[in-house]
């Protein structure tokens, strides 16, 4: 997040596009209706009618992945009217006239007819962005787990830096991270192209600080391998050993057939988790770790907020911390690593080698932590990013980008668009949700289509029906449903018969290789 969640209560406007934040991330959903409550203004695209529709003043239903259709033509509006922030643009951005040429390709009626949403509507969205200013533009999964992933984030971005919308409280482009600690992974350098702190591993002098921090002659000066890509290669024997950490990647990935085969075909495949799962089937050494609330340590939240993690009970039976586990596969390697705990590794390593986290000290963060970037013991942290329009690269830059539809759209033989998420009572997997007596609330998974369609097919409430791909099949029941458009079925991923990624296609964004979960061509049918 360029902001933070203390900037929600004085916000004058949200617009919430990809993200259903009431199920998703109820606690930050909180925050936001609160402050709708208090007089600001709501606008939420998304193809469902979900549960935040019911605070918004103006619902644009979307249809699934044209975002990026339905955004340039509303930045069409906003330049044919002149009703952009001509001083930010002028004077804090690049790239303009590139950008402005891709956006007057899209006027206001060809974004309705690819989006769905009225021309009417556009409009009205268009007028209050420059009515009322700043503006929070919020979003999740919803924009990100296309096949255009990242170009639907850079015409969010697009978007707020037109409006002015950078550089200042309760404004901004803010992601709300989908799993726990997912920010502090990223910021610790759980990636193939950075090390900790987001340091490039291609550039030279990055990889010298490290290789001398890591005590090794040398760090390789290429990027690593995406998941995806990783997967793939263990079929075909490019990569033959395989180490997960915390993932379910059976459950979790697209096409879980080949996902089972790829798991299969590993040489050696070590799983390191606080439970058995659905990937452990496939290991052939499984490390038992220690849970959150079993040892010290950090989390960093969406808002870039690094906070204390204490201990509150001792690992049961041979369960051990995360960072001993790997010290100790290391040790027997040859390389003894100095630091142990969490706060040696944090004060000593992380602190020292992160130019943005150089301010943040165990001692420092002993009550609500502080937000990076933080470089000095002497710095309050960083709120919110790009302070009077001054960006890392010194103006914001403009990325034109063109709409193109998903991989898979319906046809004859898969009439339906299929759409993934989750629901609020489970969390992803079911790994900890399905052992914590949440089944007693939401105990099956369901495939949830419009009234219309269930007519039309003669499909009742609550009776079973197959939903089928060109990967797979699942039988669930039907929750018919008016969040739901015509020509939708929407599907969470939480249990394993009724996972919808024995349906979903294992397409990449080709920069990000996230997948498309929103979007994959199915058959509805009675079972």
């Amino acid at each position: 997040m360029t902001n933070s969640f203390g900037e929600f209560a004085n916000a004058k406007m949200f617009l919430c596009i990809g993200t259903n934040m009431t199920e998703a991330h109820p606690v930050a959903s909180t925050f936001l209706k609160n402050a709708v409550r208090k007089g600001a203004k709501l606008v939420v695209v998304d193809p469902r009618k979900q549960p935040l529709v019911d605070f918004a003043d103006i619902h644009c239903q979307i249809k699934v992945g044209t975002d990026i259709a339905f955004l340039n033509g509303l930045m069409n509006v906003l330049i044919t009217e002149n009703l952009y922030d001509k001083d930010f643009v002028e004077n804090k951005c690049d790239n303009f006239d590139a950008f402005k040429a891709k956006v007057l390709e899209y006027p206001v009626e060809r974004a309705a007819e690819i989006s769905g949403v009225s021309v009417e509507q556009i409009r009205e969205v268009a007028h209050l962005l420059a009515a009322v200013k700043p503006a929070m533009l919020c979003y999740t999964l919803g924009i990100t787990e296309h096949t255009t992933g990242k170009d639907n984030v850079m015409s969010t971005a697009n978007l707020q830096l037109l409006l002015g919308n950078m550089g200042m409280p309760s404004a901004g482009v803010n992601p709300l991270r989908g799993q726990n600690n997912v920010q502090g992974a990223c910021d610790m350098g759980a990636l193939p192209n950075v090390f900790p702190g987001y340091q490039k591993v291609i550039d030279a002098p990055m990889r010298e600080k490290f290789a001398k921090a890591w005590n090794v002659d040398k760090l390789p000066d290429q990027n690593g391998l995406m998941m995806p890509q990783m997967m793939e290669r263990l079929a075909d024997k490019k990569i033959r050993a395989f180490y997960v950490f915390g993932e379910n990647l059976a459950n979790t990935e697209p096409d879980i057939r080949k996902v089972e085969h790829e798991l299969a075909s590993a040489e050696f495949l070590v799983c390191q988790d606080i439970f058995p799962t659905e990937t452990t089937r496939f290991a052939h050494v499984v490390f038992p770790a220690a849970a959150w609330s079993e040892d010290d340590g950090t989390f960093s939240s969406s808002e870039r907020r690094v906070n204390r993690v204490r201990k509150v009970k001792t690992p049961p039976g041979e369960a051990k911390p995360n960072w001993w586990i790997f010290k100790e596969i290391a040790r027997r390697m040859g390389h003894d690593w100095a630091s142990n705990g969490a706060q040696e590794i944090w004060d000593n390593e992380v602190s020292v080698l992160a130019p943005a986290l150089g301010g943040i000290k165990y001692g420092r963060i002993e009550k609500d932590g502080l937000q990076w970037p933080c470089p000095a013991l002497d710095h309050p942290g960083t709120a919110f990013l790009h302070r009077d329009g001054i960006f890392t690269h010194g103006k914001g830059v403009f990325n034109p980008v063109d709409w193109a539809p998903p991989a898979e759209v319906p046809d004859e033989e898969y009439p339906f668009v299929l759409s993934t998420g989750r629901r609020l009572y489970h969390y992803h997997t079911r790994t900890q949700t399905g052992r914590s007596g949440m089944n007693q609330l939401l105990s099956e998974e369901t495939a949830d289509i419009s009234v219309a369609d269930a007519q039309e097919l003669g499909i009742k409430h609550g009776e079973y029906v197959k939903v089928r791909s060109r990967r797979g099949e699942v039988k669930v029941k039907a929750k018919v449903t008016d969040q739901v458009p015509p020509g939708m079925v929407w599907m969470a991923f939480h249990f394993r018969e009724g996972c919808a990624n024995w349906l979903t296609n294992a397409v990449y964004d080709p920069v990000t290789f996230t997948a498309e979960y929103k979007a994959c061509a199915v058959a509805l049918e009675r079972a």
